[in-house]
């Protein structure tokens, strides 16, 4: 980084290249703008990012982001709590809740088995909901993995688990693009996938 750029600067950069898809012309263009903007507008997005770190925890069923013990979702009596769509991340779940095709509940997985990665299944929530399968009327899991290696051995993996509980398991169907990310994905190609899911063999 240029030596001319003042300290104060040059940590804003730095920190603003940490984020995911940021590089250092997109962290110079943010932190331009941020300097740029009113001391009032840089305060609120600061106490917003400290606010969101503060407030937001897991829900303690389908561990998607909530400010409640239960997310509103997995708290909403007009949900089918029989049908569990499982995602690999928060962002899918948010992507497949656009579609407004789904009625049922989530379960998040907080990644995808990779052991290249260091990702074993102990890794993620796949016990949880094991034991949620066992404990809730539970009659369909939707797995909704990314169409991608991890997300099929994944939902494999989940699949083979599961299916002996005698619980239908559907995976969503193709349409997809294949080592994509669902939250890239549209609503009307998502929502599509959604109706026409298939049960895993």
């Amino acid at each position: 980084m240029d030596n001319s750029y003042p300290r104060a600067l040059l940590l804003l950069l730095d920190e603003l290249e940490k984020l995911p898809g940021i590089g250092p012309k997109s962290a110079q263009r943010l932190a331009y703008h941020l300097l740029g903007c009113s001391r009032e507008e840089a305060e609120m997005l600061a106490r917003a990012i400290t606010e969101a770190k503060e407030k937001i925890r897991f829900c303690s069923r389908c561990f998607n982001f909530s400010e409640e013990e239960l997310c509103p979702i997995c708290a909403s009596e007009s949900r089918d709590h029989s049908t569990i769509c499982v995602v690999e991340e928060p962002k899918n779940l948010a992507a497949i809740e656009r579609t407004r095709e789904f009625k049922g509940v989530y379960h998040v997985l907080h990644g995808a088995i990779s052991p290249l990665d260091g990702v074993n299944p102990e890794a993620l929530k796949i016990k949880e909901l094991l034991e949620r399968v066992r404990k809730e009327s539970v009659k369909e899991v939707v797995i909704a993995t990314n169409p991608n290696i991890e997300g099929e051995t994944t939902a494999m993996y989940i699949a083979k688990l599961i299916k002996p509980l005698g619980v239908k398991v559907t995976r969503l169907a193709s349409g997809l693009p294949v080592g994509g990310d669902l939250d890239y994905v549209d609503e009307v190609t998502l929502g599509r996938a959604l109706e026409a899911r298939r049960e895993i063999d």
